[in-house]
């Protein structure tokens, strides 16, 4: 009896690693919710930051009497879209039943998260959790409406934008959206972008473009056939605001990757951001380069443009290039900000801050150059006409209607004044101002 109280607490050591080894398997592996919702936090504020790089870029890009208008929109944009994509948004760009199979989700579909301290043995844990999924998407919804927001600077009213910005966050983008990211049909089809060079980039420049047609230029921007220049008020703050893009993208690109649970998702990551980072600053090195050939003197707003045009352009498929891959696929992208916004002045599209030649025009290049790994040139090409006409002609329609109903233009004293007096009576360099 005393030999075995003596053995008791050794057998009972001796088996405690192997009774907590079966506990061990018996429980779910949470590492890759973990890991996965973090990613997707962390890729959302950073994109979120993005919001204030839109901001400052555009407040440095335009002139100083316009600058606090710039600032109300872009704060406005963001909070309505944040409201629209809980609203009937994330239901529809991802449908747990298809109105019409494919192509269109429910309208009413309001998001609803899981309640506080959920369980993980009630959780599913084959993904991230539904707060940080749908937190991350709301960030690309909001940037196809900052987009806009550039290119229509300095003549538009604020309620007809804000009007219109209801329409893109809460209906155009998520149901295009839906069509690859949703399971739709474009995925169906063989379609493929990454993180959004034509559903987020080049869709914001379609519904841009077609804002900018209806709207008309900038008084005195087009004379005698000739482009007048109109500098805007701060190149530090474009400087500024470019830089933080730069760092945004990093979580633009890098969350996309959707999964952070194995050691593959996290070498991607690390990837994505390389060839993100090499992306950019091709861009702006071909846009320093070109500029200084071809004008005699290198431009800094070229140059910044060159950068997010680069940025833009790798956005479709940040994993699979080679470093010098992504240089090339980004310093394209530069060279297409150069040459396309002449272009746009001799159509007479005045784009204040250069979105469509950025957003537009290099998403599409972008999404073409996909083709290069995967082949499948029919897809993209199918995808960015199928996306670039149901964005540019809804857009176009909702321009037009908002023009015949309320008027979507100042007027022109008030545009001559500056928007931030006529239509909110306050200016961001007040101490500057006359009187």
């Amino acid at each position: 009896m005393k030999l075995i109280k003596t053995l008791a607490p050794a057998a009972l050591l001796a088996a405690a690693p192997s009774l907590g080894m079966a506990q061990e398997a018996a429980a779910p592996d949470i590492n890759p919710y973990i890991f996965t919702t973090l990613l997707f936090l962390v890729g959302g504020f950073l994109v979120f930051w993005m919001a204030a790089g839109f901001a400052m870029l555009e407040a440095g890009l335009v002139r100083s009497k316009n600058v606090t208008m710039q600032l109300t929109k872009n704060i406005a944009l963001f909070s309505i879209a944040a409201i629209m994509y809980w609203l009937v948004g994330f239901g529809i760009m991802y449908p747990a039943d298809w109105l019409i199979e494919g192509w269109l989700g429910p309208f009413f579909a309001v998001t609803s998260l899981e309640p506080v301290g959920l369980a993980a043995e009630d959780a599913a844990l084959d993904y991230a959790s539904a707060g940080s999924d749908f937190f991350f998407q709301l960030m690309f919804c909001a940037t196809t409406a900052s987009i806009v927001s550039g290119t229509l600077a300095e003549r538009i009213k604020l309620w007809p934008f804000l009007i219109f910005v209801v329409v893109l966050t809460g209906f155009i983008y998520p149901i295009e959206a839906s069509w690859q990211w949703g399971g739709g049909w474009l995925s169906e089809a063989g379609f493929s972008d990454f993180a959004g060079s034509t559903l987020v980039h080049a869709a914001g420049g379609f519904a841009a473009l077609a804002g900018a047609i209806v709207l008309g230029p900038r008084i005195g921007k087009y004379k005698d056939g000739k482009t007048v220049p109109m500098p805007g008020s701060n190149l530090a703050l474009a400087t500024l605001g470019t830089f933080i893009l730069w760092l945004g993208w990093f979580g633009f690109n890098g969350g996309s990757q959707l999964a952070m649970g194995t050691v593959g998702d996290v070498t991607d990551v690390s990837r994505i951001f390389a060839n993100t980072n090499m992306a950019a600053a091709a861009g702006a090195v071909a846009a320093l380069l070109l500029t200084q050939v071809m004008y005699g003197k290198p431009d800094l707003t070229m140059t910044l443009n060159g950068a997010l045009a680069g940025l833009v352009s790798i956005t479709a498929e940040p994993l699979a290039p080679s470093l010098f891959g992504a240089l090339l696929t980004g310093g394209v992208g530069g060279v297409i900000v150069v040459l396309t916004v002449p272009m746009l002045d001799k159509l007479k599209i005045d784009d204040v801050v250069g979105a469509i030649p950025v957003h537009l025009i290099a998403g599409i290049w972008g999404t073409l150059a996909v083709a290069f790994y995967t082949g499948n040139w029919g897809a993209q090409i199918m995808g960015i006409i199928a996306i670039g006409a149901f964005v540019f002609i809804t857009s176009l329609v909702v321009w037009i209607i908002l023009k015949a109903v309320m008027g979507i233009r100042v007027d022109e004293e008030a545009e001559i004044n500056g928007l931030d007096m006529s239509e909110l009576g306050m200016e961001a360099y007040p101490e500057f101002s006359k009187g």
